[in-house]
């Protein structure tokens, strides 16, 4: 069994005689040189000064030891370093962000609930108690990017809203109009409504983001103006699945990132801006996700110009790899990507040299690990914008670099009739009426017909040619398209298998 000691007690400081004299400082304290009296204050700074100090003439040592000895600018004026790297970022970059209050209208709910069916509930709101419009305010955050006055913010911020209004951080409010927003991306535009001259900061660069480096958060959480939080870069090119879609690329930071940060800048500690704030991962603390500056970028050049991101295409299409496949292509253990299943001829892949039967393992350094993968990523591609492919060929990887095209019109409707089996055209008041079912399709297996009209695909109702257009383009790396038709008066929810 230990023995368990008492505590020591603690001696009282041994006394000294004092000689003569030694209350006054000694002569050899006052001889010693400036820089060495340095030492007990910057003891690295002293000791290289005192070396110098000994090697050089009485004269020059003096001055040498004079100059270091005298008080810094920043020492003097912050002698408890309180003014740290993310002092001075807030103070440079924090004037440029913004709170966004965003108002859109609903339809209210009814105070009448007789029988607490939904039926009945449906009945008695629309024939005795008709929902009145109600508006509904959402805040989030976001940042000048320009002179000329645009923010860059999240598009799931401002989505759906009849009017926007941003406060600077100080104090002054003003009326804000969208530019473009791109649900892709999750990224939109503003255009703050005045002639004032405002602070901004321009875009940065994310390409060199190094895992553990600290970075710097500004947003609005639950509306609390300019809150700021630190942390660290905890990894890069994640995965982040959020509204049924999943986001590739993402920046990850224990950043506190809250309800409201979203569309907030993340800088790093030189006070650059090198991604906008989007998600966080609701069953934890301290994950958080951030869009890479140089997606936003490209983004933020498109809906400037046009107020939206035309799709793309690289002339390529792929499919899964199975296990078949897998060992087939001899792929090393832990090798994943989609296969080239069809190349366009004279397409940017064409031209690039990617044949069919290769394996992509890469999109602009994001892995992909399925067909699906390949085009979600591809979608944050713009039209011009590089695109580098990293593939399995031939037993070893390597790197092909093309460039993503505008995709047509034309090319839509075409991939709308292969995937699906139908052609589509535009109803006068909404949907699409097909026109033809290709034979042998999954649609025809099902009994499409002529004049059947399509409402929706896979949740999003089709409306007009953007709306189809962004339902087919998603369609693609997908088994099945869940279709919402309508035949005489009925409507129907019909799974369709996809080419």
């Amino acid at each position: 069994m230990p023995t368990l000691r008492p505590p020591r007690t603690p001696r009282a400081p041994r006394r000294t005689r004092r000689r003569a004299g030694a209350g006054a400082p000694r002569s050899s304290a006052i001889a010693r040189p400036a820089a060495a009296r340095l030492a007990a204050a910057r003891p690295a700074a002293a000791r290289e000064a005192f070396a110098r100090a000994a090697a050089l003439p009485f004269c020059g040592a003096l001055a040498l030891a004079a100059l270091l000895a005298a008080p810094r600018p920043a020492l003097a004026g912050d002698p408890f370093l309180r003014r740290t790297a993310t002092v001075e970022v807030v103070r440079k970059v924090g004037p440029s962000v913004v709170n966004i209050t965003t108002e859109r209208q609903v339809r209210g709910q009814g105070a009448f609930r007789p029988f607490g069916d939904p039926f009945f509930d449906r009945f008695f709101q629309d024939f005795f108690e008709p929902r009145v419009p109600q508006t509904v305010q959402s805040l989030g955050s976001g940042v000048i990017i320009d002179e000329r006055r645009h923010v860059l913010t999240n598009q799931h911020v401002i989505d759906r809203a009849t009017r926007v209004r941003v406060t600077l951080a100080d104090g002054r409010e003003f009326d804000a109009r969208l530019v473009g927003a791109d649900p892709n991306n999750d990224l939109a535009v503003l255009r703050i409504e005045t002639d004032e001259k405002l602070p901004w900061t321009p875009p940065g660069d994310s390409g060199d983001v190094l895992v553990g480096e600290p970075v710097i958060a500004i947003g609005n959480p639950f509306g609390l103006s300019n809150t700021v939080t630190t942390g660290v870069i905890s990894a890069l090119d994640r995965s982040v699945r959020a509204n049924e879609r999943v986001f590739h690329g993402f920046l990850q930071t224990d950043a506190s990132i809250n309800p409201g940060n979203s569309g907030g800048p993340l800088l790093n500690a030189e006070g650059s801006l090198i991604g906008i704030n989007t998600a966080i991962y609701g069953n934890a603390q301290g994950i958080g996700f951030a869009i890479p500056i140089d997606v936003a970028e490209r983004v933020v050049a498109q809906l400037i110009s046009t107020g939206r991101v035309e799709p793309v295409s690289i002339g390529l299409e792929v499919q899964e790899v199975d296990e078949r496949i897998s060992e087939a292509l001899e792929l090393p253990r832990g090798t994943t990507g989609a296969l080239v299943s069809r190349v366009e001829p004279d397409g940017p892949g064409a031209r690039a040299g990617v044949e069919r039967g290769e394996l992509v393992t890469q999109v602009n350094g994001s892995s992909v690990r399925s067909a699906r993968d390949f085009y979600e990523i591809l979608e944050s591609a713009t039209p011009g914008s590089e695109v580098k492919l990293g593939l399995w060929r031939d037993g070893r990887r390597e790197t092909v670099t093309l460039r993503a095209q505008a995709l047509s019109k034309a090319e839509v409707d075409a991939l709308a009739e292969r995937l699906l089996g139908l052609r589509l055209r535009a109803a006068p008041r909404g949907g699409f009426v097909v026109e033809a079912v290709r034979p042998n399709s999954g649609a025809a297996r099902i009994g499409f017909q002529p004049g059947d009209l399509v409402l929706g695909i896979n949740g999003r109702e089709i409306g007009d040619e953007a709306a189809l257009r962004r339902a087919v383009l998603d369609l693609r790396g997908r088994p099945q398209a869940l279709l919402v038709v309508q035949r005489a008066a009925g409507r129907y929810h019909v799974a369709v298998p996809l080419a």
